[in-house]
């Protein structure tokens, strides 16, 4: 990549503060995979001679990109490229596909599950639904990029969704069918950290002391119920957000 084009304390000749034009150097950088996770970057000297800014210039930038959590600074040591951490919208139901992709980054799934259960007496209860009734059963990895960041374990009604067994999940995620065939769904859910068994941990590619985030979701449509799933997300690699 071409050298940055030097740039005043202020603004640059673009229009950008000089502090912004640091910022997208290195987004593109870490963007690029040029600087990957764990890498040291530049000193902030070095980025100072390289832009021909203030030394508070560059520390602005940084800061910035320290609070978004794109970089990591240890005292002493250094700026550090920080792991990524993928986010999610709550409140609204929304697919983890559709969030990857206004992320601008590729989904991908690999399905390690795809069969019919009969409901036990204790899933009967919580669905409100009779015991031995047919659901199906799909286990899923989803993939940002080439990283795993939910393992999706879900159990789907099949009066609600008598087809989901033949959908390609390689094409949609479940949710975004569920969403066709049972629309405004209403639910519960909860969110607690867990540390994994030996399957989940060795899908998601985590060793097992990793904790993770684990969201739990019943979800019913027009009163019935539609599907339970039970999403595992790797601590390190994700976070929640959402707006009130």
């Amino acid at each position: 990549m071409p050298a940055p084009r030097a740039v005043t304390n202020h603004t640059a000749k673009d229009g950008q503060p000089a502090y912004q034009q640091i910022k997208n150097f290195v987004l593109e950088k870490i963007q690029s995979g040029a600087w990957k996770e764990g890498d040291l970057i530049p000193t902030e000297l070095a980025l100072c001679d390289t832009f021909k800014v203030s030394r508070m210039t560059v520390n602005r930038a940084l800061r910035e990109l320290t609070a978004d959590q794109l970089l990591v600074r240890y005292k002493g040591s250094g700026t550090y490229v920080a792991q990524p951490k993928f986010q999610s919208t709550l409140i609204e139901i929304r697919s983890i596909a559709q969030d990857i992709r206004e992320r601008g980054h590729r989904h991908g799934s690999k399905v390690l599950r795809l069969d019919s259960v009969h409901a036990s007496e204790p899933q009967a209860r919580r669905f409100r639904i009779a015991p031995g009734a047919r659901l199906f059963h799909s286990v899923i990895v989803h993939y940002e990029n080439e990283t795993a960041i939910q393992l999706e374990d879900r159990l789907v009604d099949a009066q609600a969704a008598p087809a989901y067994l033949e959908q390609d999940w390689s094409a949609q995620t479940p949710n975004e069918y569920l969403m066709r065939v049972a629309p405004l769904p209403t639910g519960q859910y909860s969110i607690e950290v867990q540390l994994p068994n030996r399957e989940v941990a060795a899908a998601l590619d985590i060793p097992a002391t990793q904790p993770c985030l684990v969201m739990d979701r019943v979800t019913f449509s027009n009163d019935a119920f539609t599907s339970n799933a039970t999403m595992w997300h790797p601590g390190n690699r994700y976070k929640f957000t959402g707006r009130y």
